[in-house]
Order: structure tokens, then sequence, then C-alpha cells
């Protein structure tokens, strides 16, 4: 069983109310966990504050340690972790497996990189002394995260922000809070000093925020979610001039030219749209297809989404609401004139499942190709040429990822520069990597997470002019 409480100053501590965790495979009830107050929230960054002198003051090596230990820990309880994620999300058991996989290589990535923050001594131009510059942590951080991924996310922020020097304070998304509680646990196994991790799971999230942002000791905003609440973080964090990162929502282009090997194609496909039940700001959203290959694209991608099994292989959606949302833009882009292929109505049953839909003939101004779906629907479009699918993927303010398929290494590179995304996969569906910076342009976010790149969101630059 995963902890029930509130996690501050590294004591478990219940609070005056409790909210329900339920399950989305089965709409019934899988836990009960501690509801923070505003008041919780700030007894949390009062415990981080505290701590983070003596934290960025810990050794590199001793950070590095610990987040070895944290990895080896979640990797030792991997199968528990999974169905733990499992019973929270509703999802296969496979793809929690999976998950906890990818959630342990932010501890380990972050691990290596926790010891290699370093910077620079050099001389200034008039000779007489010399720039001393040094990476130093930001300070007390405040990580929002989204409940499609409950483990990953969290590792995500957390474990930059710990190799860095920062303590945190954690609010996990209401509907998949276990997960977080769980690694929180395994934090403190591995030697996470008392107050340096916090996590308050609330149902109150704009009172629980607004006080922490309101607090002149936080010094630093991560949130993953969606673009409109990430405007209204922004406009929040400006009053402090918050350190803030934002990895926000995606209209994910899926491109398939002429060229592209179509079986190949097919696979990537599902990947990119059928992870999660397509619950995954990466997932493929919009299907562009040259009309040479479409219709030998969509007949075997139809193949392939009718052989899937529901609730054993395609996982629930989140709830009721997201349910009836999804089948409300099958049922817009229906009357605008796309023909649906494959599903097309909610699962019967116990559950919120919607089944694999495929969707072809999808017109531009149909609400599919402007919002992201966030479920097992495919809406394919044909375009005659290279030049009309590149403007078709770039006919939105979002930017986060692309994929393309193509036998041809030129039009990969060019395509690949000319689609408006931070990232693009080429002749793959899947492009998350711990090791890789995760992120958009535009409308998509700021900052990046993972990678080479992802410590520095933790990380403000110090100068010393030394004579």
């Amino acid at each position: 069983m995963a902890p029930d409480g509130l996690f501050i100053g590294g004591a478990w501590r219940q609070a005056a109310s409790a909210f329900e965790v339920l399950d989305p495979a089965t709409g019934r009830v899988a836990a009960r966990v501690a509801d923070a107050t505003a008041r919780d929230a700030l007894q949390a960054l009062d415990a981080a504050a505290d701590a983070q002198p003596s934290w960025a003051a810990t050794a590199p090596r001793a950070r590095a340690e610990i987040l070895r230990r944290a990895y080896e820990l979640v990797t030792e309880r991997a199968e528990a972790l999974a169905r733990l994620a499992t019973r929270e999300l509703g999802r296969p058991l496979a793809e929690s497996r999976a998950e906890v996989a990818y959630a342990a290589d932010f501890l380990r990535w972050f691990s290596e990189e926790a010891v290699r923050v370093g910077g620079e001594h050099r001389t200034a131009p008039s000779g007489d002394y010399r720039i001393v510059t040094a990476r130093v942590p930001v300070g007390p951080c405040y990580l929002i995260t989204p409940w499609n991924f409950p483990l990953a996310m969290v590792t995500r922020k957390v474990a930059p922000a710990l190799a860095a020097g920062c303590t945190v304070i954690l609010k996990p998304a209401e509907a998949t809070p276990l997960s977080a509680l769980a690694l929180a646990e395994l934090l403190a196994e591995a030697g996470v000093p008392d107050g340096v991790v916090n996590v308050v799971p609330t149902t109150a999230p704009a009172e629980v925020t607004g006080a922490l942002l309101g607090d002149g000791r936080l010094r630093k905003l991560s949130f993953t979610g969606s673009t409109e609440v990430g405007r209204l973080l922004l406009a929040q964090s400006a009053g402090g001039v918050l350190r803030a990162s934002m990895e926000l929502g995606g209209n994910a282009p899926f491109l398939v030219f002429d060229d592209a090997d179509v079986a190949a194609a097919v696979e990537g496909a599902v990947t990119a749209k059928m992870r999660n039940s397509g619950q995954s700001c990466v997932a493929a959203n919009r299907f562009l297809v040259h009309e040479a290959v479409a219709e030998e694209f969509t007949g075997a991608l139809r193949e392939r989404l009718a052989a899937l099994e529901v609730g054993r292989e395609v996982g629930p959606l989140i709830d009721g609401d997201a349910v009836e949302r999804v089948d409300g833009l099958v049922g817009d882009a229906k009357r605008r004139g796309a023909e649906i292929r494959l599903g097309g109505a909610p699962h019967a049953g116990p559950g919120w499942f919607y089944p694999p839909t495929l969707l072809t003939g999808v017109p531009e101004d149909a609400a599919i190709t402007r919002q992201e779906i966030f479920g097992p629907v495919a809406a394919v479009a044909a375009y005659p040429d290279e030049p009309s699918m590149v403007a078709a993927a770039n006919a939105t303010p979002a930017g986060l990822v692309a994929f393309l398929f193509t036998r041809d290494l030129g039009r990969a590179m060019r395509v690949g520069a000319a689609l408006e995304a931070g990232m693009v996969g080429v002749n793959r569906g899947l492009v998350s990597n711990a090791a890789a910076p995760f992120g958009g342009v535009k409308q998509s976010g700021l900052g990046r997470e993972g990678g080479l790149e992802g410590i520095d969101e933790y990380l403000e630059v110090k100068y010393l002019a030394v004579p």
C-alpha cells in the first residue's frame, strides 16, 4: 500500500480532510489520500526553505549517491510501483512497467549529472582581473505534475532539482497522487534529508499554488499540464519574478511521405498514438499522409488498431469527462465530413474506456485538428505534396513534438528543420528519453527537461570578479 498522508519535513502527516482516488478501469475508489490546504503547503515551504542551505552545501558526490540509491530502489521495487500506477491510472500493467523503467532512468541520469555542474575561469579583456563563474542552486522549487504519467513526470522534475542542490515542494495531480507518495518514501529511504522533498496532494490547487507563489522564499516553478493553466501560472509567478519552466500542451503532426516505409510508419503510428491510450502530450494528434500512400497507410493502420484489445491492451481514459470530450471531438469531425473507419463510440461496460478509433478525410476546420485529443483516436487527412504537409503541420500555436516518415535522408533533414516543434521523431514514434532534452516551442512551453540541459533549469549563474 502507498502512503496516504502529506509528506512534510521528512514526516508523514494527516490533513483535516481526505479525498478519494478512483480507478478509471472500474470507477471504484482505489484509495483515500490526505487533502492539503494552503496552510499545509506553507508548512512544506517552511521545511524546504529550512533545508535549502544544507542541501545546497551537500557535496555533489553525496547528492549523486543518494539519487543513484533511489534509482536502485525504484528498480528493485519496479513491480510494486507498476501495480500502484496501474491501480491509480487503470491502464495495462505492461505500460506501467515501461513507465517505471523510464522514471528510474531520470534518477540514474541526474545522479550522473550532479557531479558535472561546473563553472568557468577566464581573464577579463582588460587583463587586470579574472572572471569566475559558478552555477548555483536556484533555491526552493514548486513542482506541479500531471496525472498521465504519475511516476515519470515526478522523477523528471525532482531528480534534476535534487542533483542541482534545490529543495522541492511537489504537488502531484489529484487523480493520481499514489505514485508520488510512494516515491517520497523511497527517496527518504535512499537518504534524502528531511525537508528536501515535500509532497502535498490537494483538491484545492488554486489555493495551494497561490499561497506558495505569493511567498518570497519560493524561487522556482516547474509545471507540466495544459497551455491554459500554464498561462495563468506564468502570470502568477511574475509577481515574484520566479524562474519558470513549462511543459504545456501539444498538437503533434505525424507526417507520412510518399517514399516512406509504410509498414514502419504504421508501427510508428501505433506507438505514437496508442501509448497510454493516447493520453500523452507527445501523442500523435494529426496524421498528415501523402495522397499516394494514404489508402495503403490507413488500411494497414485500421487493421493494427482493430487488433488491439480494450482493457488488456488499451486502457481507460482518466474519467467520464475525458470520454465525453473525446467522443465530442469525434462527433464534430463526423459532422464536418470525416469518415469513421473504426470505433467512434464509447466502450460499453464498467470504467471509462474509449476504443481505438480511426477517422479519415478529416477537414482542417474540425476541432480534432486544433485540440489535443488525449485519447485513442487517429485523425487522418491526405495531402498532395511536401509543402502542403509541412504547412498543415505548422498550422497550430502548439509546437511540442512532430513525427515524420521518409526514406530520403535529405527530406528528413529538410522537413525536420522546417517543422515548428521542439522535438522531431524521424522514422520512429517515440522520442522520450531521459538523456534527451524534452520540451517545446511556441505555446508548448519554456525550458527543457532531461538531457544535458535539464539540470540548467534549477541553476543560476553567479559571477565573481577576482583581482
